[in-house]
């Protein structure tokens, strides 16, 4: 079965860095385009990244020029460099399979937690 296992989340201070990781597995990951979502206290879940299956990227207008997606094939994993990192950017991420017109689910992973404090 489909899993998303999200790692990398902890406490850093502002202006620091972390990476997240996504480990796939149940599905040819290299077919699908994968996605980072996060979901801050009394906010809805919102896109922060996505990476299509050839590789094309976008991103929110509050993570351009900070935050980088990308994806290892060979390793079914995802991941998201988050650079410069700022209190606002404190939530759970997520990522997320690509869903397709006939998908009769989507893919989640369990998320992990994002704190940026001093």
């Amino acid at each position: 079965q489909v899993q998303l296992v999200e790692s990398g989340g902890g406490l850093v201070q502002p202006g620091g860095s972390l990476r997240l990781s996504c480990a796939a597995s149940g599905f040819t990951f290299s077919d699908y385009g994968m996605n980072w979502f996060r979901q801050a206290p009394g906010k809805q879940r919102e896109l922060v990244a996505t990476m299509s299956s050839g590789g094309s990227t976008t991103y929110a207008d509050s993570v351009k020029g900070r935050f980088t997606i990308s994806r290892d094939n060979g390793k079914n994993t995802l991941y998201l460099q988050m650079n410069s990192l700022k209190p606002e950017d404190t939530a759970v991420y997520y990522c997320r399979r690509t869903p397709r017109w006939y998908d009769s689910v989507v893919y989640w992973g369990q998320g992990t937690q994002v704190t940026v404090s001093s």
